[in-house]
């Protein structure tokens, strides 16, 4: 907490600064392996509001990749924290004179209102944000490049005294006027196959959250056979009664992770530790098939698994329709990732997308990890060979420049190759200790006979750490041969 009483000299800001680019490159290292909640907490605590952390697939990326957003996020983190120290809120023991004389300069003397809020400029990019994404919160786009201290500027040039609207979010209600561009120009080109339209979450649990609330309003829409509610639904949602909170399921799978908030947890099934001790709704689980591999050599078996699973999928949708609560979608994951890197087949993934189809479920492909291009395609559900894949799918990054100008998406195919194919090798040499080598691009994972096991080899591999491409799977399946082979 800030002690010193003197305005703040160019030393002092000096010093503060190369201190607090230490702490936050310190920070940022020390946080990489946490999640995205915990990221948000620490960055909360600090007083940074501008950090965004793209968490998933940021341990995703390559090495340059890495590096640049490290970079980045440190710098951000520093002038994030630089700033609060230097120009503490009102909860602060003192505020330097130098430094609010410094702030109040920046500022325009008084309002200037040139149009009607929102201004023509504001409402056309409402319309055409509503083309792409829900714009009802909306109240107007901003131009933050000529707005100054107190004073928020539109894009219509109306300049206000900015007391209603601080600490909004810049993306929520008052977007910056190339947030429509950046939009279709980035993550909508690579929309996948039918959708048209996207909608921006600060992490992968409330896109989850918020694509269940947008299945089960669908839901209801189709049931009522339009959008507007009656007068019962609006009053008896007030006290979480029927029929305003209805009595609907989503399906999932066992293994599954969709995050950590609430209803996500009614979803997610891949440790106890997620879910011990928090309430839960009464929905259907059903199994993920379990594969036995090689896959060539276990076609019949795993056939009937699959065939299994789907059959159990939709016996669940009928009895949870008989219990007064049924399935309003589905949600799974291409490759269950947390949940032991468990695969299916396309045709599973196919069959699964026709039987949601059938009993008039949606269905959700959670994305947040295998989007991003890990699997050799930009999203995972690509290999299922699909038009219609999906009705809500997730990814939580733009990192679209990246894999287009490194050709990630080649390097990826190319070195998951090299990585199974070394995996494969490492399996027939050491099958007393590794079994079920299997992936897709370089999301590969492959069985460890014991936990002990496993955890004694991580152990020893963490000290030698490697960032893929083709070269270096070779040098980490060189070092993971010489550790398998000191427990033989």
């Amino acid at each position: 907490e800030p002690v010193n009483t003197k305005p703040a000299s160019s030393s002092f800001k000096q010093q503060t600064w190369l201190s607090t680019r230490s702490c936050a490159d310190s920070v940022f290292a020390a946080l990489r392996n946490t999640t995205s909640e915990e990221f948000s907490r620490v960055t909360a605590i600090l007083g940074v509001a501008s950090v965004n952390v793209d968490y998933c697939l940021y341990s995703r990326l390559p090495a340059s990749g890495r590096l640049m957003a490290s970079a980045l996020r440190s710098r951000q983190l520093a002038i994030s924290v630089h700033h609060n120290l230097l120009f503490p809120t009102s909860g602060f023991r003192y505020v330097s004179k130098a430094a609010v004389n410094t702030q109040t300069e920046y500022d325009y003397d008084r309002p200037l209102m040139k149009t009607q809020v929102p201004g023509p400029r504001s409402q056309e990019l409402t319309k055409q944000m509503g083309q792409i994404q829900n714009a009802s919160a909306i109240n107007f786009f901003c131009n933050y490049e000529e707005s100054r201290g107190n004073y928020l500027v539109d894009v219509d040039g109306n300049r206000m005294l900015d007391s209603a609207f601080v600490n909004r979010p810049a993306l929520g209600i008052l977007p910056p006027a190339s947030f429509v561009d950046k939009l279709t120009q980035g993550l909508l080109t690579v929309a996948p196959s039918g959708l048209n339209r996207v909608q921006n979450m600060a992490c992968g649990s409330c896109s989850n959250e918020n694509a269940y609330k947008a299945m089960f309003i669908w839901y209801r829409n189709k049931e009522r056979g339009h959008s507007t509610p009656s007068d019962q639904d609006i009053s008896s949602c007030m006290i979480n009664q029927t029929p305003g909170c209805p009595e609907l399921s989503i399906l999932s799978f066992t293994g599954a992770f969709h995050g950590r908030t609430l209803g996500c947890l009614a979803t997610t099934h891949s440790k106890p530790i997620h879910k011990l001790d928090v309430p839960s709704f009464d929905w259907p689980i059903a199994p993920f098939p379990r594969l036995k591999y090689p896959l060539e050599e276990n076609v019949r078996e795993n056939a009937q698994e699959e065939a299994r699973c789907l059959e159990e999928v939709e016996d669940l949708i009928i009895k949870w329709r008989h219990k007064g609560r049924p399935v309003a979608g589905i949600v799974i994951e291409p490759i269950q990732a947390e949940g032991g890197d468990n695969h299916a087949s396309a045709d599973f993934f196919k069959n699964l997308r026709n039987i949601a189809r059938k009993h008039a479920c949606a269905f959700h492909v959670d994305e947040v990890q295998t989007g991003g291009g890990a699997t050799g395609k930009f999203w995972a559900h690509e290999h299922w060979g699909t038009d219609d894949p999906a009705d809500i799918n997730l990814l939580l990054a733009e990192v679209l420049n990246i894999i287009r100008q490194e050709n990630l998406l080649a390097e990826v195919t190319r070195t998951g190759k090299a990585l199974l194919s070394g995996l494969f090798e490492l399996q027939a040499k050491y099958p007393a200790i590794l079994s079920r080598a299997r992936g897709q691009g370089t999301f590969c994972a492959i069985d460890i006979c014991k936990g002990t096991v496993r955890d004694s080899l991580i152990l020893q591999a963490r000290n030698k750490a490697l960032i893929f491409k083709e070269h270096h799977v070779h040098m980490f399946l060189n070092i993971f041969n010489d550790l398998l082979a000191a427990h033989k």
